[in-house]
């Protein structure tokens, strides 16, 4: 056989092989959304505006319903990831909430595949206030979670952890019970969203009758919040709930500003953290950040409140971590300073959350 022949016959193999190669080693698109740096729909540094109205790029197929998903744009076919499930607050957003725990500005350095989802709305309210519902919302959270698996293989998946802030920490503690979450999930990450093995007291949110309900903001990085008389701090026969703790063993991180506790501040102790045999509780290193956060509540600023929160600024962060906890997981508090409960967290307290979760040891799932 001659040169001539052989190369030709050797390139359609050389073709399937490249082909081949391309499909496993080429960056992996989850969604049919195509990656963007910066993600889609992303804050400036200030004056968000609008953008935190948006509901999503990506679309669950059952339900046609739109939520956000984004993950590092070189992402590989076979390439371990933690995926987080992020939940917002009752009478916000998906946008806001992406905004409020930004994630997305480290998902790329810490291989992160992030899901923000838009709870349903209250029948009949108006204007129109979002809440997760379990009727409406459980199938929808169910059919992403299961989309997001599937798409990246579940032995890819080295954590699967739960963040929700306020009634989507509330609605956390409700499905990580649940058989569908609790042979997945390795972690739940509350944002003032209720503590497990024992709540502190509630700080003072005395102007919450006053002014409009929360809705999109105008100001400088304005967004929405939560309701209080829907899901906000006071949330008494959620936490209920958290009375008993449950049946399935995780890691657990709370997190919450120091103006939505009462001056005891946060139990020196947690059951959870003896539940799952935790050693005593060490004090970190505090964390300080020079940058604000990005978003805020608007539409209770005239006049303002400690406790639901200000304006975003620079502040510090106290961290409390339990030690040697069984099988390598982790329990943990984080208090911000002089914070409450919607100003969005800055850079340096998000990525020690975000390092924390990575920190502890994943369980084998059944």
């Amino acid at each position: 056989m001659t040169p001539t022949k052989i190369l030709i016959r050797l390139i359609p193999m050389l073709a399937l092989a490249a082909a081949a190669y391309a499909a496993k080693s080429g960056p992996l698109e989850l969604g049919g959304v195509a990656c963007q740096n910066p993600p889609p729909m992303h804050c400036p540094d200030a004056n968000c505006g609008a953008l935190v109205s948006e509901q999503g790029t990506a679309v669950e197929p059952k339900t046609n319903r739109k939520f956000f998903l984004d993950y590092p744009c070189d992402l590989k076919k076979g390439e371990k990831v933690t995926f987080i499930l992020s939940l917002h607050g009752a009478g916000s957003i998906g946008n806001w909430h992406r905004h409020y725990f930004p994630l997305i500005d480290f998902k790329d350095k810490y291989r992160l595949v992030i899901a923000t989802p838009t709870s349903s709305v209250v029948p009949n309210s108006n204007p129109p206030t979002h809440v997760w519902n379990g009727e409406t919302d459980d199938a929808y959270l169910q059919n992403i979670v299961s989309m997001v698996y599937d798409q990246i293989g579940a032995k890819n998946i080295k954590a699967f952890w739960l963040v929700g802030h306020s009634q989507g920490g509330m609605t956390s503690n409700r499905i990580i019970r649940t058989d569908f979450f609790k042979q997945k999930v390795d972690g739940w990450l509350s944002l003032s969203g209720g503590r497990l093995g024992g709540s502190p007291g509630r700080g003072s949110f005395g102007n919450l009758g006053r002014g409009p309900a929360p809705g999109p903001g105008r100001g400088a990085a304005a967004g929405r919040a939560g309701d209080p008389g829907r899901g906000g701090p006071d949330l008494s026969a959620a936490m209920a709930a958290l009375r008993e703790p449950p049946a399935n063993e995780f890691s657990f991180i709370f997190e919450t500003g120091q103006h939505e506790m009462d001056d005891k501040g946060i139990p020196e102790t947690s059951a959870w953290a003896k539940t799952i045999g935790c050693g005593e509780r060490v004090r970190k290193a505090d964390i300080v950040d020079t940058k604000p956060g990005y978003v805020y509540d608007s539409t209770r600023q005239n006049p303002g409140s400690d406790g639901w929160g200000r304006l975003p600024r620079p502040g510090t962060a106290e961290v409390y971590e339990y030690s040697n906890c069984k099988g390598g997981r982790i329990v943990a508090d984080v208090v911000r300073e002089a914070k409450g409960h919607t100003e969005g967290l800055e850079p340096h307290v998000t990525e020690e959350l975000i390092q924390l979760m990575l920190s502890a040891k994943t369980q084998k799932k059944k």
